[in-house]
């Protein structure tokens, strides 16, 4: 078998509206991006190639990972989303290199590991879907699950395929009682996507569908288009960063793995 080739690449905007100079921002002494962008580096494995890149439209951002070796493309274009931005670095950087597979990493996940990304990708080479993504099980019908910030995922667990991706509670328990076992559970889903390179051409050259624009969810895009998501469950904890303050409840899981 030929060594597969794999691209990682993180979007990485400078102006949040809600936390303003995020890539930049300190955990623990390093910045947030060089975080990311070091446990991606992390990814190896003995048959599939792989390459990180951090994508930016910032000068502090590109100057600052250059200052520090960390390997950064520039996309000034104004897009509405990170898959957008990473969609336009891959044709203009790296088209030629034939990837097999595109992973768009979220520049705010200083937790996931490297370790994940091979998982994924392993897991997207040995399946036929033209999307993948990363879900976490949650036990319980709780708080998190009504929690409209949280996004769940309806899926097979015998096949890895998504059917549907929502804000609401999904999938929904029609018979209410007390679970006595504390057998229920749901999956949260990681904003981790792996593309077939033409699965992500496909997906940034479709206009906004109906309801991606409901939900603000662009993964609802690709099932609109009949196109098929894979799922794979982690067992890592995985904490995006939204706000300064989830800066510390980040370290203190650093802090847990030492």
């Amino acid at each position: 078998m030929s060594k597969k080739s794999v691209l990682i690449l993180i979007p990485a905007r400078f102006a949040s509206t809600r936390f303003p100079g995020k890539p930049l921002a300190l955990i623990a002494g390093k910045s947030m991006i060089s975080r990311v962008l070091e446990n991606c580096q992390k990814a190896t494995h003995p048959d599939i190639h792989f390459e990180s890149y951090a994508v930016t439209d910032s000068d502090e951002v590109e100057n600052h990972l250059k200052s520090t070796g960390g390997n950064v493309v520039r996309v000034d274009d104004d897009v509405i989303s990170g898959t957008l931005r990473i969609e336009l670095a891959y044709k203009r950087f790296f088209e030629n290199k034939k990837y097999d597979l595109v992973i768009n990493v979220q520049g705010d996940e200083p937790l996931l590991e490297g370790s994940d990304l091979v998982r994924l990708a392993e897991f997207h080479l040995n399946n036929p879907f033209e999307i993948t993504t990363l879900v976490k099980k949650q036990m319980g019908f709780d708080t998190a699950f009504q929690d409209p910030n949280k996004v769940k995922v309806a899926m097979s667990e015998t096949t890895g395929k998504a059917f549907y991706f929502s804000r609401a509670g999904i999938p929904f328990k029609r018979d209410i009682g007390v679970d006595l076992h504390g057998s229920d559970y749901w999956f949260l889903h990681i904003g981790v996507y792996s593309y077939r390179p033409e699965a992500l051409s496909q997906f940034a050259k479709a206009p906004v569908s109906r309801l991606e624009d409901l939900e603000k969810l662009e993964q609802l895009r690709a099932l609109e288009l009949g196109m098929t998501i894979g799922a794979m469950e982690t067992k890592s904890v995985v904490m995006g960063v939204d706000h300064p303050e989830d800066v510390k409840k980040v370290e203190e899981v650093l802090n847990g793995r030492k």
